[in-house]
């Protein structure tokens, strides 16, 4: 088959507008009728039985303000109940004083990332398996209440599903990595929405960028958009069905796209040798070549992505090795990370090594560990983190993904979220957490996946992240 008809062929095949649906359960909930459905229904390879979620129990809710406000995206521990949004106090004299949860009308979605929009007014988070159950993968809430969120709406999109990384746009609305495709399969996707919300675009939608994704793996897991220098990075992980059983192994990818923002199309494509899980990439604030760092979870290793550099066969991008995080680094499932606003410190999670690793890359020729690497730490299978506004905390969610009898992936946790202090020389001392286990254990337990922080400390420049 010649170029051009195979160029013609992916444009007829893939002409398809993108669009948002949002569908009502295939078994609506009807209460005293429902319940043992719900309660007793078996697990089944990939797709589950797609059951409506029990009530919720009542929750005791405090009235305080606090000025520093963390939201959870959180599943319930027993897979029955409705999955939730907890909204806690971070403030130190009320530390843990639960504000208010804001339920999904569905269960089993196992939360993902959470994102805000940069005025502050909603949030978005996305369903790692709600395709499972056939149910809508994105979640937003309205916080225009930050003290008292609440359910605004849910969508899917057509091509795409497995919703990850989240990025708020300057005019409104989002860009999140879809990992998958609407069958859980490579290729993925970069949504976008609207500042309505609703999905316009499912991205690449050019022929060239079709045939980059569908010539090699595309799972995109972790997102960097720089607006100012137009540019986008993706970093693709892992094909979301092959942690399904029944499954032929886990199928990785040690690739990163980069994008032209402007027309959204697909510049090159950036190869880390032997990375094999791309999971996350974070453009560094303030470096003067646009750099990025990224997380090979196989090697354990970070690398800097540069992309305005261009390899020796003028290909723009170039990966190069930043940092060996050891041998306790290497195979962790998952290898998270966030920097500090001004671009001197990087703390990264290695889950399944219950480790949290810290380094001061003020001087990229020259990086230090911050951290004891064989120290043990207070946290079991930390993974989301997030970088306080005010620079002096990160928020740690000990939790990454428990597929049960019907994955591969279950790493082990303790369900907490810390509250970890950030010292002056950038290492890190553990103090405080809150145990979702406790805290919910009417619903089974409770998982919490990310966070988000409002600080509002400035009522003229409050800070969302």
């Amino acid at each position: 088959m010649s170029s051009s008809t195979a160029q013609m062929l992916v444009a007829i095949l893939f002409a398809v507008p993108a669009l948002s649906l949002s569908l009502p359960p295939l078994i609506p909930l009807i209460p005293g009728v429902t319940e043992p459905l719900t309660s007793n229904a078996p697990p089944l390879p990939i797709l589950q039985i797609p059951t409506p979620p029990l009530e919720s129990p009542p929750f005791e809710a405090s009235n305080i303000k606090p000025k520093k406000i963390g939201y959870f995206w959180t599943a319930s521990g027993d897979n029955q109940h409705k999955d939730f949004l907890a909204t806690y106090s971070l403030d130190d004299d009320t530390f843990g004083t639960l504000l208010w949860v804001t339920d999904v009308p569905s269960s089993g979605n196992s939360p993902h990332h959470l994102g805000p929009s940069l005025d502050g007014k909603t949030l978005i988070g996305g369903g790692l398996l709600s395709l499972l159950k056939t149910q809508d993968t994105a979640f937003y809430f309205d916080t225009t209440d930050p003290y008292h969120p609440t359910f605004k709406k849910s969508n899917r999109a057509l091509l795409s599903s497995i919703v990850d990384e989240i990025r708020a746009k300057p005019d409104g609305g989002f860009f999140i990595t879809y990992m998958g495709s609407a069958l859980g399969t490579s290729p993925g996707r970069l949504v976008e929405t609207d500042a309505e919300f609703n999905i316009i675009h499912e991205w690449p939608e050019s022929v060239d960028g079709l045939l980059n994704i569908l010539g090699e793996q595309f799972s995109p897991h972790g997102l960097a958009v720089d607006f100012d220098r137009n540019v986008i990075l993706t970093s693709d992980f892992i094909v979301p069905l092959s942690i399904l059983k029944p499954s032929l192994g886990i199928q990785r990818a040690s690739t990163l796209r980069l994008w032209d923002l402007p027309s959204r199309d697909i510049i090159s494509t950036i190869e880390i040798p032997d990375g094999r899980g791309i999971q996350d990439v974070k453009f560094i604030p303030g470096n003067p070549e646009g750099a990025a760092l990224a997380t090979a979870v196989h090697l354990g290793q970070v690398w800097i992505i540069y992309p305005f550099r261009k390899d020796g066969n003028g290909k723009q991008g170039v990966a190069k090795l930043l940092y060996d995080l050891g041998p306790k680094a290497r195979d962790t499932v998952a290898i998270y990370s966030d920097i500090t606003a001004d671009g001197k410190f990087a703390y990264f999670t290695l889950t399944t090594a219950d480790h949290i690793a810290a380094l001061d890359i003020s001087d990229l020729d020259n990086v230090k560990r911050l951290d004891d690497p064989d120290e043990d730490q207070p946290t079991i299978g930390p993974h989301y983190i997030k970088v306080t506004p005010d620079q002096k905390h990160i928020v740690v969610t000990d939790y990454f993904v428990q597929t049960g009898d019907i994955g591969l992936i279950n790493t082990p946790a303790d369900f907490k979220a810390l509250y970890i202090d950030i010292l002056d020389d950038g290492s890190l001392s553990f103090n405080r957490s809150i145990d979702f286990q406790r805290e919910f254990a009417n619903r089974g337990g409770a998982k919490p996946h990310s966070a988000v922080v409002f600080d509002l400390t400035d009522p003229d420049a409050p800070i969302y992240y």
